[in-house]
This record gives structure tokens, sequence and C-alpha cells, in this order.
């Protein structure tokens, strides 16, 4: 390959390397061998172009790094979720406004459906739920369901299956991102005619008050598996100025890392599903709980991401 031929295939993922440098131990890492193959191959070919003498360089800075995030390894478990994690948000931050959008336009989708076919409801929610919940509404007690069985057992099945069908939309993203939009836009039809459901009996704002004390976090937490299923999708797609493969590997690490983030979003989403939605609280109470959860979300997936990265600029 010619030189010139050699620079201009790899000037843009140098460029990146330089400029957005990482502390990701596994991304560091990634780096430094895929530079040193370009190191390699300069060496070979163009011992003493200006192209070896400049990847020598950033070689020689990016092995500074990895010697010094070694000493770092003690407090690994810290900086993955105070450094490393947000700022994997912070490069998702495109990935999850377009999960939001599909979520939210499936959602409104759900509830103009539910609005115009009185039959959506049983057809989405299913004859026994709806059916269960008119008979809860008759006795006054229109959300029930969530007093039916014993409360440490609801938290385990709860959270088990909330992590199940976000390492679900997760995995589906392995479908060039298909897969994950398909669990998106079901789930936004849903919560559109649930939420329709209620709608239509006077009762949204007595659902909203209970229900969102864990769907806040549970909603929240199924759009971000849904921005990690679109890392990996995306990675498929757009490889970039990376190997395909280089780079399904890359969105198979940034997607589970994710993935694996919102574990004790669920966990939270379960304890207050099992433990405080079946409680009679005050609307201040339900609302201050549904408030403080979306703060929480806000700003630890979106503000702190933010002000991280402008911090870290030079």
């Amino acid at each position: 390959m010619r030189e010139a031929l050699f620079v201009k295939r790899n000037t843009d993922k140098w460029r990146d390397m330089e400029q957005n440098p990482t502390r990701d131990p596994d991304e560091l890492t990634a780096r430094f061998v895929e530079l040193t193959d370009d190191l390699s191959y300069a060496q070979t070919f163009y011992p003493d172009s200006n192209v070896t003498r400049y990847l020598n360089g950033l070689a020689a800075q990016m092995h500074r790094s990895l010697m010094q995030n070694r000493r770092d390894d003690r407090s690994r478990f810290i900086t993955f979720w105070t450094y490393e994690l947000p700022m994997l948000f912070r490069q998702s931050h495109r990935l999850l406004a377009i999960s939001a959008g599909i979520f939210l336009a499936a959602g409104i989708l759900g509830w103009v459906s539910a609005a115009h076919d009185h039959t959506f409801v049983q057809l989405i929610l299913g004859d026994r739920y709806v059916n269960m919940t008119l008979e809860n509404i008759k006795k006054g007690d229109p959300l029930g369901v969530y007093n039916s069985s014993g409360q440490s057992t609801m938290f385990v099945q709860i959270t088990l299956n909330n992590i199940y069908v976000a390492f679900r939309t997760f995995i589906f993203g392995l479908f060039a991102s298909f897969g994950t939009m398909a669990m998106l836009f079901y789930n936004g039809v849903m919560l559109g005619a649930f939420q329709y459901f209620f709608y239509e009996r006077g009762l949204l704002l007595d659902s909203v008050l209970k229900i969102w004390i864990h769907g806040t976090l549970e909603i929240s937490a199924i759009i971000i598996a849904g921005c990690a299923g679109l890392t990996v999708g995306n990675s498929l797609l757009f490889p970039g100025t990376y190997s395909r493969l280089t780079s399904f590997k890359r969105g198979i690490k940034q997607g589970l890392k994710i993935a694996i983030g919102l574990v004790p979003v669920f966990i939270m989403a379960g304890f207050l599903e099992s433990f405080v939605t079946r409680l009679t609280l005050p609307p201040l109470i339900s609302g201050g709980i549904i408030l403080t959860s979306a703060s929480f979300i806000i700003w630890y997936f979106i503000l702190y991401p933010i002000s991280l990265n402008r911090n870290r600029q030079p």
C-alpha cells in the first residue's frame, strides 16, 4: 500500500484517538493494540517517514496512559460508575434520543389505536389482565393487581423479568438494530394502550400516581437498554474507520456495559413496585417519588455525562 493511501485510510482513527482520550481500560487496550499494528506496518514499509515518527509518539503516549491506568485498578469499581459508564453514555446520547423517540412514537400510536378501536387494549394487554382490572375497578381498587402476591416473591420475579426484558432488548440489537427497535415499539404501544385504558375510565391521574412510582425507573431503563441494543446494531451497520469485526466487538462491549449499568436501576424499580406501589400514598408523596426518580435518570444518564465530558476538555 502506498504511504499516502495508508495515511488517508487511518487519519480519522488516529485523530479520534488523539483528540478523544479514554480512561476505559478495555477501550484503551483495544486502541493500543490497533495503534501498534499500524506502527509495525509503518516501520516495515515506511521506516524513515513522518507518519512512522508520529505513530511512535502516539503509541508512547498511549502506553503511558495504560501504565497510569494500571495503578488505578484498585479503584476500578468506583471509576466504572463515576467515570467510565457516564462517559459511555455521553458517547451514546444520540442513540439514546433515537431510542426514546421510537418509544414515545409507539406510545402515542398505542394511545390513538386504543382510542379508535375498543378491542385494541384486549389485543395488546390480553383478556385476562383487562377483565381482572375491570373487576378491580368495580371493587374500587383499580390497581389492585399490585397487591395480588407476596412482596418478596413479587420483588424477585419482577426484578428478574425486568432484567430479562432489558437484556433481550440489548441482544436483539444483533439483528442490525431492527430487533431492538421492534422491542421498543412493542413496549411503547403497550404502555400507550395501557394508559388510555385508565384514561377512558377517568382514572388516568390515579394510575399515573400509582404506576409511575416504579414505572419512571422501569420505562427509562427499557429505553436505555434500547440505546445499548442500537449501539450493537450500529457497530455492524456503520463500522467507520474500523474493520467490521473490530467495530462489532467494540459495540458489543459498549452495549454490554450499558446493560450491566441498568441492573441497579431495575433492582430499585422492582423494590418500589413490590413494596411501595401497593401502598395508598398521598399524591404529594407519590409525586415526590416520581420526581426524584425522573431527576436521577436525567442527571446520571444525561446531565452528569455532559458535565464530565466538558470538564475533560482541555
